[in-house]
């Protein structure tokens, strides 16, 4: 993968000429999804300085204190007042209300919920303050700088401890109604493994937990992912099973959607690996009806443990366009 240098200035050569401006600076934060991130991008230098920190408080408040910190390290570092932010992006591992600029709901932390995330950034650094949900953010980043570079039509899944997705439609996030388009993870996809009881959804199916709640059903008891990646029968199977799984469902994206490419992203793929994506890809494709029938990549993303600030700043780049 290219450095967070390369990709910046790429991104910003390629993806938004004619900025507000090749002035001032934009910040990037993820707050909890691979711990703290903060990224303070030099639109005049298209330059990138970033740092990163486990969580370790439990609470909203001093979590988000913790990171607001970071980022005023990050301007210190580079002697630049807070009154030369041109914006604030924010990404959270959770739903979003973009009316109101509070989180919803956060399925991993507790105690968010109507935090006003939006409201305490901007009284921190009086500047514009966007926030979005992680995958969201991932889709746009691996639209602007990523996997998708260049492409206008992009849809995101993410495989991880939950479920997630986000499309780019025309270049641009795709909200829906309610700010909750692309959350493929709690679509209804059938009766479970066996075929019998209630309707699930793809998260209760595919994400780490189910993954390994299924790997204990067929005999292989394991808290270790990387197992069914492993040749134990029981992994293969899960992993075949995961296969089918996925591959339809980005069938019916590309019959609901028409994307140019589908990116994959989150720890399931990165520890299946290329031959996981490739058999996604290969199955999608024999599941798409014949009048959707074209070559779409499906693709592993390339952002990495950087990826939600990115999308941050690349949220937050798009604004500027506005």
């Amino acid at each position: 993968m290219s450095d967070l240098h390369t990709l910046i200035r790429e991104g910003l050569s390629h993806n938004r000429g004619g900025l507000l401006g090749s002035q001032g600076y934009i910040l990037g934060v993820d707050l909890g999804s691979y711990g703290l991130r903060t990224a303070l991008v030099d639109l005049g230098n298209s330059t990138i300085i970033s740092s990163d920190a486990e969580i370790d408080q439990a609470e909203p408040d001093a979590i988000v204190e913790h990171v607001i910190g970071m980022a005023r390290g990050l301007l210190k570092q580079a002697d630049v007042s807070s009154d030369r932010l041109v914006r604030v992006g924010v990404g959270f591992g959770g739903p979003i209300d973009l009316r109101r600029g509070v989180i919803r709901l956060a399925p991993r932390m507790e105690g968010w919920e109507n935090y006003p995330l939006q409201e305490r950034f901007e009284q921190a650094f009086d500047t514009v303050t966007l926030i979005d949900n992680d995958a969201n953010l991932i889709a746009l980043g691996e639209a602007m700088f990523g996997a998708a570079k260049d492409c206008q039509h992009v849809f995101y899944m993410h495989l991880s401890s939950g479920v997630g997705g986000g499309a780019v439609l025309n270049g641009r996030l795709y909200h829906g109604a309610t700010s909750t388009a692309g959350e493929i993870g709690h679509a209804v996809v059938g009766r479970g493994w066996d075929g019998n009881g209630r309707p699930e959804t793809l998260e209760e199916l595919v994400s780490i937990r189910a993954l390994l709640r299924r790997a204990k059903s067929l005999g292989l008891e394991t808290e270790n992912l990387s197992d069914i990646f492993s040749n134990h029968p029981a992994g293969q199977q899960v992993v075949h099973e995961t296969v089918e799984l996925i591959a339809t469902r980005c069938a019916q994206i590309v019959a609901l959607l028409d994307p140019e490419i589908i990116v994959l992203g989150g720890i399931v793929v990165r520890m299946g690996g290329e031959a996981f994506v490739q058999a996604i890809g290969d199955k999608m494709h024999s599941c798409v009806t014949p009048q959707f029938v074209r070559p779409i990549p499906i693709v592993a993303s390339t952002l990495g443990p950087d990826s939600v600030t990115m999308g941050a700043v690349a949220l937050a780049l798009d604004s500027l366009v506005d």
